[in-house]
């Protein structure tokens, strides 16, 4: 059985020039069909508060429910290198709790590696979880966890002061030690510097074509959530038409009389149900 990819074989990639692709996944079915198609990354990402749990915000997702979904993942990947994402309250205890945490998703979890989204005071715990062993993802640009900070859901670094402050955290955490960069809902043009200023590959969401690789929430790409569908989200399926239509069917089946039909049931032999005396 062939090993998972490591951060390695993704440095290398960007080493070689060949683009690097990354999805989420929450559950086992999914990570399973992603990690089929050969994609280099899966993230369990904690997008899960909003396309599955149906919360408003990112900062509602606990460690233990991003656990939960991590080993469900965990035992459908075999090939992709498995990130588990931080979430909100991981980085409330202070720094061992943090690093704590990020030990739980590999050795609880089964995930190769942990992202962490930009806040203050993020460059001291993201070196120190790289130190403890666990490689490090950075995440800069659009960051939901603290996006009351950033002036809400809204493309980052449109203006040059605030591209400079994107570009800057981008080199302070590759300096730190993380073996890869999310950059998220930022001018195409600033991601193409971030991304050629650095040795550790860039992973776009909505930050153009000059990444290194690009990721998508899953839901987004299969048509799986409905609420609300980001620019920068290409649906290239739409499931949830499809879920529709079966169901229907099947509610339309059974008020007919149709489902289930004799090759959808089991049977007695004539003589045992003889034997039955009511």
């Amino acid at each position: 059985m062939s090993k998972r990819l490591n951060p390695q074989d993704i440095l290398d990639k960007k080493a070689r020039g060949q683009k690097i692709t990354m999805l989420t996944a929450y559950d086992f079915p999914l990570a399973s069909f992603i990690d089929q198609c050969g994609i280099d990354m899966v993230l369990v990402g904690d997008s899960l508060a909003n396309v599955v749990l149906g919360l408003e915000s990112t900062r509602e997702v606990t460690m233990e429910i991003m656990l939960h979904h991590a080993k469900s993942v965990n035992r459908g990947v075999k090939h992709a290198l498995l990130v588990g994402d931080m979430p909100y309250d991981a980085f409330q205890g202070g720094l061992n709790h943090a690093v704590f945490s990020a030990k739980r998703f590999v050795k609880e979890a089964g995930c190769d590696a942990v992202k962490l989204e930009w806040f203050d005071g993020c460059l001291t715990m993201a070196e120190a979880i790289v130190k403890s062993g666990i490689p490090v993802m950075g995440h800069v640009g659009l960051t939901p966890q603290t996006v009351d900070k950033i002036g809400g859901f809204k493309v980052q670094g449109k203006d040059a002061q605030g591209a400079i402050k994107i570009m800057t955290q981008a080199k302070s955490l590759a300096e730190r030690g993380c073996f890869s960069l999310v950059l998220e809902c930022i001018p195409a043009e600033i991601a193409k510097l971030v991304t050629s200023s650095l040795a550790i590959p860039t992973i776009g969401i909505g930050a153009g074509v000059h990444c290194d690789g690009q990721v998508l929430v899953t839901h987004d790409l299969l048509g799986l959530f409905e609420r609300f569908r980001p620019k920068f989200a290409k649906q290239y399926v739409d499931l949830g038409q499809a879920i529709r239509k079966g169901v229907k069917q099947f509610r339309s089946d059974v008020s007919a009389k149709k489902f289930p039909a004799k090759t959808h049931s089991f049977s007695i032999t004539v003589e045992e149900l003889a034997k039955i005396k009511i």
